[in-house]
């Protein structure tokens, strides 16, 4: 049996296979913030199974302690005179005329930012040996102090790590959790190395105790957790390498999103992630795009990442008047714990209350009936909004889902037209409990042509734990002509591939079914920011290419440097089997439900509602109608068309 987890702000997601074939199941239940395992072991327990289970993870929880700062009490160990690097930072201002704005805190105080003795060249020559009795004196402080965990970061180490490992196991046998940025990011770029090297540090021990505790909860069973990159590890190398499941959730849907869009011939996809506290989006151009150049709470991480932008826009953001009389919507969300007002506990106008009262979403399919939504309770909510703004609740509803569209807009628009692509190119991906009810209108605003929402798009995040492969990546700092020989690049790389492949086979993968992609950091001599391209052809020539889709020029007569090279070895696993169905005719009318008055454009109009699962390949649904799902619901616009293609997904043509 194959279990795909992933926990949300509101649910956590669960996509079971029992066997090799079988048919893919699917199920929510509410997420438990204070103790988010207790959800996670409460779905487990209603799919037991006689053999060991295959549990693919993806976890919040290293995300939620770095957001709301509740990692261990972490100290750094760094070379004399560079105690200060996570406070000078760079230049760099988060809102560039806002002379005021202040970046997040370092993560560490300022009297456990402590200096050793030691130098290291820039060529990785000892300048000054590091006097390993030193080391003690720091040990004794750090106890009286109650520190946990250890960055060691130390200048030059990527190119010298000996220092950093004698301090490592000086502090490793006194009991602390220690974090060596020679192991986590061994790259130049001192702020930078670490920044992640702390962030790993101050969240490690915190994902150890979860997992930990999980793990004994599931004794018997193989558990392995999502990593940012889009592959998933072993959880000894998560309690290590915590950093880099930051974002391990949205990477398993943008993973999840392209596997399912392939199936159905789609090669260039925007994936639209809408849950309940967030919205989640990237671009695919044939794969995954993964970056090395991303920020999350304010802290960079320069670990390979795929490029998502998050916004705090979901189903369950809290809708409010600012002091200025502006509508707001988010980023505070409602969460599982009180939820929406029509979950029953909650007083807060949210975008789930809109919808309820706008008629869009249906209280009495809501989880295929297993939850019953209080919309008397919505209307309270929206009615208590719109008196601050002068509205009644159906025109305040209104006014939630066009700012909280245009805040998702905005987010399509930072990973599609700021990186250079055209959005009417592409395909829009709707997943997400909530993505349904708001895709084809956002498309429409982009210019977008087809919104494609597969029949697992509630739990899309948790069916890319299942489609993932065993990835590992690895790099180290160069810094060669652009000139340099191909072979000689391969010399750099041959022992970050034969560790990468000596890894992964470990993971229990055949030879066969190992892959390697090797890559390299380049850039125009000057530069200070690098593009990753492969290494196969001429270099030179894909990184000219790359610059000019990124950047919009190319200085073909400019000098080039390697920076990094890098290696990802992807360990291939197998993918559940999702069978063709069999073909209806167009007329979608054995699947209608009823007709209900909605709200669109200002006005009641009687719109039909489908019960999707009942709809049948070939179907044409024109619009405007609605797509109840049991953890779904998908508004077709009046100028759209829905069809329903061999696998059960939804393609709305958009119309304008």
């Amino acid at each position: 049996m194959r279990v795909g987890v992933d926990i949300g702000g509101t649910f956590t997601d669960f996509v079971v296979v029992r066997e090799e074939g079988a048919p893919v199941e699917t199920f929510k239940v509410l997420s438990t913030p204070r103790a988010p395992a207790d959800a996670v072991l409460h779905g487990l327990s209603r799919i037991p199974s006689p053999e060991r289970r295959h549990i693919v993870h993806g976890s919040t929880v290293a995300t939620n302690a770095l957001l709301e700062r509740k990692g261990a009490p972490t100290a750094l160990i760094t070379t004399r005179g560079f105690r200060d690097v996570l406070v000078i930072r760079r230049q760099n201002r988060p809102q560039l005329y806002d002379f005021f704005a202040d970046p997040p805190p370092p993560l560490i105080p300022d009297r456990w930012r402590l200096e050793v003795a030691e130098r290291v060249t820039a060529t990785g020559e000892v300048l000054q040996p590091l006097d390993p009795a030193a080391v003690d004196s720091l040990i004794t402080f750090l106890k009286a102090e109650g520190v946990a965990s250890v960055a060691v970061v130390l200048l030059f180490s990527f190119l010298y790590p000996e220092h950093e490992r004698v301090i490592g196991e000086k502090l490793r046998a006194a009991g602390f959790s220690v974090s060596l940025s020679s192991e986590i990011l061994p790259e130049y770029r001192e702020y930078e190395r670490t920044s992640t090297t702390v962030v790993n540090a101050y969240v490690s021990p915190v994902m150890e105790r979860y997992l930990r505790d999980l793990e004994h909860a599931l004794a018997g069973d193989e558990l392995r957790i999502m990593q940012s990159n889009g592959g998933s590890i072993g959880t000894a190398e998560a309690r290590r390498h915590a950093v880099r499941c930051i974002l391990s959730g949205p990477a398993g849907g943008v993973v999840g999103a392209r596997h399912i869009a392939q199936m159905a011939g789609f090669q260039r996809i925007i994936t639209f992630d809408m849950g309940g506290t967030s919205t989640d989006v990237s671009l695919c151009d044939g794969d995954v795009r993964v970056t090395t150049e991303s920020e999350v709470g304010g802290y960079p991480l320069r670990i390979p990442i795929i490029d998502i932008h998050t916004v705090g826009s979901g189903g369950g953001s809290i809708a409010h008047v600012d002091l200025g009389g502006a509508l707001r919507v988010g980023p505070q969300s409602a969460g599982a714990d009180p939820g929406p007002a029509c979950y029953g506990k909650g007083d807060h106008a949210t975008v789930t209350d809109a919808n309820v009262v706008l008629g869009r979403l249906p209280v009495d399919y809501f989880l295929g009936g297993e939850m019953s939504l209080d919309a008397a309770r919505a209307w309270t909510a929206l009615e208590r909004l719109g008196h601050h703004l002068g509205l009644g609740a159906e025109e305040a509803a209104i006014g939630v889902i066009e700012v909280v569209n245009a805040h998702m807009e905005r987010a399509l628009r930072v990973i599609s037209v700021e990186r250079g692509y055209d959005p009417r190119d592409f395909v829009l991906v709707s997943f997400g409990g909530a993505g349904g009810l708001h895709a084809a209108d956002l498309a429409r605003r982009l210019g977008i042509p087809r919104v494609f929402i597969s029949p697992y798009a509630a739990t899309l995040s948790a069916f890319g734990m299942l489609v993932t492969d065993v990835i590992k990546d690895y790099a180290r700092t160069v810094m060669l002509p652009g000139t340099t020989p191909i072979p000689e690049l391969r010399q750099h790389l041959r022992p970050l591939v034969e560790q990468g492949i000596t890894e992964v086979a470990a993971e229990g993968i055949p030879p066969s079914r190992i892959l390697v992609e090797e890559l390299l950091d380049m850039r125009y001599e000057g530069q200070s920011y690098e593009l990753t391209v492969p290494l196969n052809g001429d270099p030179v020539d894909a990184f000219h290419t790359a610059h000019h889709q990124a950047y919009g020029y190319a200085v073909l007569d400019a000098p080039v440097e390697v920076v990094n090279v890098r290696v990802r070895v992807i360990g291939q696993v197998p993918r559940p089997v999702i069978p063709k169905l069999p073909k209806g005719d167009t007329d979608p009318s054995p699947a209608l439900l009823d007709r209900r008055p909605v709200i669109l454009h200002g006005e009641a109009v009687m719109v039909p509602f489908y019960q999707g699962e009942m709809l049948q390949p070939g179907n044409r649904i024109p619009g405007p109608a609605i797509i109840v799902r049991r953890d779904t619901t998908i508004l077709i616009g009046p100028q759209d068309v829905g069809k329903i293609d061999e696998w059960g997904n939804i393609l709305v043509a958009v119309g304008r």
